[in-house]
């Protein structure tokens, strides 16, 4: 059986993969995952029915960890002797093609979810551009989850344009807006409930925030547009969910002052979003980079408008002026006056919210980018002359776990 090995940095990122890895074994593949070790990876074994590796990585660069994950990760591969090796995330990415390189993986992808060489400076800028360069350089095809991205890397010289390829309209896994992110399950009584157990009036704005808590995210622009809607708007309120990270903290003092506002919830890392978006009249996503920007898909999903910035991966998830709208990065005089168009203009609300979930079941379906994906594979096995797995028919209905926070 060919067998295919996920790499990733942290455990976060295989959600990312969900209901894609049982589409792979349904078609003959024997799939594995390797990640840095937790409860998030033996939850997503258990869901995916997929054999886990733990794997102790670091985001940063730590360069003696880093050779021992580098020699545990070689000795993984030699045990499990994978056909292919898919690695993804900067770290993971590239732990694991220089890994797979040295235990001679006959197929290496590496999958670029974002650039986070793009906001950094100084040596870091420098470490990071020479790790996507030398992944891109180890692997043997290169997948990107956005165009502009992938424009981005190859105009960079970070990798060859004929090396790399985006998955039809792009994004890592497309978003399930049938199954789980559909607005018509969802009586409007529902967003009311969630309104009164969060103390929020029914007939209030909501708009939200989704994604790590930290600066790259654009927090302190989001802090300031909220800072003037709040004056104007009485009856507004936010919504900020996901974790707070140490590495690219959001200034003490920006926190401080939205923890302390009756009228702003910091919800954390948040499992099942979908009620957090039908509370939602439009959801904001300040971000100074993104791959693809995932939240954006399930929010159009949702049928709720987007506020996003004008930046690699966000033009690719929000079609400006009919599906969201875009504003230039680092601008929260910007930022808040298109907020507050959506916030006044309930019939522009459902307009973008309609166009917004149509595009998303015409153009980001899960099963044809996991189909895409499997024809990838296919194709790289018989380049390199290997058995190509039979494929299973006919295709299973395939449900998604629950989803993680967090981009």
């Amino acid at each position: 059986m060919t067998k295919i090995l996920h790499i990733t940095t942290v455990p976060q990122t295989l959600f990312f993969l969900a209901g894609q890895i049982a589409y792979m074994k349904d078609r003959s593949f024997d799939v594995f995952v390797a990640s840095s070790p937790g409860e998030l990876l033996h939850r997503f074994a258990q869901a995916e029915d997929v054999r886990s590796f733990a794997v102790e990585m670091r985001r940063r660069i730590t360069p003696v960890r880093d050779m021992l994950t580098l020699f545990r990760l070689w000795a993984l591969l030699r045990e499990v002797q994978p056909q292919i090796v898919h690695g993804h995330t900067p770290k993971g990415g590239l732990l694991g093609m220089v890994a797979a390189f040295l235990a001679g993986v006959p197929v290496r992808i590496y999958h670029i979810h974002g650039l986070p060489f793009t906001t950094a400076s100084g040596y870091k800028r420098t470490l990071l551009r020479w790790s996507e360069r030398l992944s891109c350089l180890l692997a043997h095809h290169v997948l990107c989850v956005s165009r502009s991205n992938a424009q981005l890397a190859v105009a960079e010289g970070l990798c060859a344009e004929r090396k790399i390829k985006v998955l039809l309209e792009g994004s890592i896994n497309g978003v399930d807006a049938v199954n789980r992110f559909n607005p018509a399950m969802w009586a409007s009584q529902a967003a009311h409930r969630f309104r009164f157990e969060l103390g929020i009036p029914p007939d209030a704005l909501v708009m939200g925030f989704v994604g790590r808590v930290v600066r790259d995210k654009g927090i302190q622009e989001l802090s300031i547009a909220w800072q003037i809607l709040r004056r104007e708007l009485p009856e507004l309120y936010m919504l900020i969910v996901g974790p707070e990270e140490h590495q690219d903290p959001v200034p003490r003092e920006v926190l401080e002052q939205l923890r302390n506002d009756p009228r702003v919830h910091m919800m954390g890392w948040v499992e099942n979003m979908v009620p957090l978006y039908v509370a939602m009249d439009v959801l904001a996503l300040p971000s100074y980079r993104e791959g693809f920007g995932a939240v954006l898909l399930e929010a159009a999903a949702m049928q709720v408008p987007v506020v996003a910035t004008r930046i690699p991966g966000c033009v690719d998830a929000v079609d400006d002026g009919i599906t969201g709208t875009l504003v230039p990065p680092r601008d929260a005089r910007a930022l808040s006056e298109a907020i507050r168009r959506y916030l006044m203009n309930a019939e522009l609300r459902r307009r973008h919210g309609q166009a917004a979930r149509e595009r998303a079941l015409r153009d980001f379906r899960p099963q044809a980018i996991w189909e895409a994906l499997y024809h990838e594979y296919v194709g790289l096995l018989k380049q390199k002359r290997l058995p190509v797995p039979t494929k299973a028919a006919p295709e299973k209905s395939l449900a998604f776990p629950p989803a993680r926070r967090g981009n």
